[in-house]
Formats: structure tokens, C-alpha cells, sequence
């Protein structure tokens, strides 16, 4: 394992499984013959990064029955009708229980193989290789897999733990621009979340890590994985803690289903949402003006708006917040900040202080 960079560890007993970290990943059978405990894998890719990866991909899967699904892509196809395509594909091509499902690409990707794999025959394996910066800091990881319903994001779908993930940097080399800014509002999230030092880091190599510095991406990455399998390891449901990995994603869930899957891309409502959070946070005296200054300029730094889209009310946010995940016998729950570092889970703030911050 030459060109790897680190293996981490989700641990969750007999369900743990490692994460890979590194460049010249996807190609190298290693990483994956160890995961397949069957003859036959199933891909599933999309038509942006299939023409970039499939390929190699496969040279690393010569010793295996492979068959391959090309999806969509984007946001607006993360539906139970593009997800059919992959129940079809297996059901034709006879794949029974001791299959392995790859998923190839990004979030949407990630979360549709997932949940198809959770509920194919009522369980099959599958391995993560995620191609974005997004997927391979925060989606890939864990074992929340889904899809998105017209009323609200990530509705339906099931806890799948994978058998590994395996994260090729290289990949962040055809990343679009704005993908990758999007990427980065999930690592900047793990500083604010629990991690202060990290925070400080981003705040020093923010203009290396959007020029690509491929030594400097596999460490934020490594740290973004290290947080979050932290907090899966102690909370694999989301019963506590794990919700603080939610920060921003109240606010940005509803930016998403309110402008269109896809208009705005998930880290870009992320990053808004960060900001909202950190204004909340102001209003009920938790931080002060300097450290929402200092995040919105984080925010800034990695070409992220630090702001709601000016066309949705606050009785558009109050209407789709009022559908989240996080939403628990009829209280919202928001992930709020005490500092820099440390946030916290609370259904219990002054209503005025987030009708202001929607500007309600």
C-alpha cells in the first residue's frame, strides 16, 4: 500500500470498517478484494464521473463478476425513481445476497447505493469510493444513506453501514470548482463543531487547500474523517450527539427543498446555514460580532455564501424547518454555537432570536 496515506477506523464493533486516504486509490484491487465476500459487484456511478473512473475502477475488480448502473446526475435525481434503476439492474442481472454494491461518486451516489443496498433482498454489502471532496469528508462515512422526497431532504432512507471506504485525492483533481468549495463547508463544519485547533488550521491553509495542494487536502480530509468517527463510533443513530454533525443542515435543508434540489448545491446551502446558525448564536449572547466575523470569513475564503438566498421569507424557512429529521415530538431542534469549537444541540432558545435570524 505504497501510495497510502493513513487508514482510519469507524469503529462500531462488529460493523466497523476502515477508511482509505490517499492518492492512486481507485485502480489498486488491494482495497477492495479484502471487502467482497462474494463473486459479483454491482457499480453504480453517474454519467459525469463513470467516463473519468469507471474504468479504473474496474481494473481493480478484474478478479470479480462485475456489472455496472450509470445514473443521473445531480441533487434532482437523488428520487425513488432514479433509485429504481438500480433495483432493476440487480433483479435483471439475478444478483442475490452475497453481492457487493460500489458506489462510485459523489453524495448522491453514495446515499442512493447505500440505501439501495440496505434494503436489496434486506441487506447486501457495499464499499464507499467517493470522488468528491464532499462525499469523501462527510457522506461516505457513517452509514446514513437516503433519498430526498418533494417535501423535504434525506426523508427516507436507512442507517447502512459500508465496508470500507476508500478515498482517492486524485479524484479532487476533475473536481469543478464549485464543487469543491462545497466539499470544503463540511470540513470547515467539523472545526466549528468540536475541533477548535482544526479551525485555526483552515484559517491558515484555506487558500492552499482551494488551489488543490493535494498533501494538504488528504490531511483535512484525514482530520474531517477522524471528528466525524468520533462521533458515529459514540452515537451511530443519532440519538445525541451525532446530531451535532447537523450544524447548518436545518437552515440548509431548507434552502435546498426550497429553491429546487440542485439550484443550490448541498455544501453551498451548508455553508448559508453555518453562517444563520452563527448569527442565532449572536442574537442569544453565545458568541460575539468577532466570531461570527471570523467564520463568515472562513465562509468567504472558500467561495461560499455566507448568506440565505434573498428569495425565500422566513416563513418559507419556518415552513420546511418544521418537516427536518431533527424536529422531535413537535420541537425543533437547531445546532447552535457556544464558540468556536463547541456546539451544542438545543431545543431550547428564544424563538425571537431565530425569527430574527430569518429575518421573520
Amino acid at each position: 500500500m505504497s501510495n497510502l496515506v493513513c487508514t482510519l477506523q469507524v469503529d462500531l464493533g462488529d460493523r466497523a470498517y476502515p477508511i482509505y486516504i490517499g492518492s492512486d486509490l481507485i485502480s489498486n484491487p488491494e482495497f477492495y478484494a479484502q471487502h467482497i465476500k462474494g463473486s459479483r459487484v454491482m457499480v453504480v456511478s453517474n454519467t459525469t464521473v463513470a467516463p473519468l473512473y469507471l474504468e479504473q475502477l474496474k481494473k481493480a475488480l478484474v478478479d470479480f463478476n462485475v456489472s455496472e448502473v450509470i445514473l443521473p446526475d445531480g441533487e434532482e435525481f437523488k428520487t425513488l425513481d432514479v433509485l429504481n434503476q438500480i433495483y432493476t439492474a440487480l433483479l435483471e442481472n439475478r444478483f442475490d445476497r452475497t453481492c457487493t454494491l460500489i458506489a462510485l461518486g459523489g453524495g448522491v451516489v453514495g446515499d442512493m447505493t447505500g440505501y439501495a443496498a440496505a434494503s436489496y433482498q434486506r441487506g447486501v454489502n457495499f464499499i464507499q469510493v467517493p470522488t468528491t471532496l464532499l462525499s469523501q469528508v462527510d457522506s461516505s462515512v457513517g452509514g446514513k444513506t437516503g433519498v430526498n422526497h418533494p417535501l423535504g431532504k434525506n426523508m427516507i432512507g436507512a442507517f447502512h453501514q459500508p465496508q470500507a471506504v476508500i478515498a482517492d485525492t486524485l479524484t479532487l483533481n476533475t473536481l469543478p470548482d464549485r464543487e469543491l468549495s462545497a466539499g470544503m463547508a463540511e470540513v470547515i463544519k467539523y472545526g466549528l463543531i468540536n475541533d477548535a485547533d482544526f479551525f485555526e488550521w483552515l484559517e491558515e491553509h484555506m487558500e492552499a487547500l482551494m488551489a488543490r495542494d493535494l498533501v494538504l487536502l488528504a490531511e483535512a480530509i484525514r482530520r474531517s474523517c477522524a471528528d466525524k468517527a468520533q462521533i458515529v463510533a459514540a452515537d451511530e443513530k443519532e440519538s445525541g450527539q451525532r446530531a451535532l454533525l447537523n450544524l447548518g443542515h436545518t437552515f440548509g435543508h431548507a434552502i435546498e427543498t426550497g429553491m429546487g434540489y440542485g439550484k443550490w448545491l448541498h455544501g453551498e446551502a451548508v455553508g448559508a446555514g453555518m453562517a444563520m446558525a452563527a448569527d442565532m448564536s449572536c442574537r442569544l449572547g453565545w458568541i460575539d460580532d468577532n466570531k461570527v466575523n471570523k467564520i463568515n470569513d472562513l465562509l468567504k475564503r472558500a467561495s461560499l455564501p455566507a448568506s440565505p438566498p434573498e428569495s425565500m421569507s422566513g416563513d418559507d424557512f419556518m415552513g420546511l424547518m418544521s418537516v427536518d429529521k431533527k424536529v422531535l415530538d413537535g420541537k425543533m431542534r437547531l445546532v447552535l454555537m457556544k464558540d468556536i469549537g463547541h456546539s451544542i444541540i438545543s431545543d431550547d432558545f428564544d424563538p425571537a432570536a431565530l425569527k430574527a435570524t430569518l429575518g421573520a
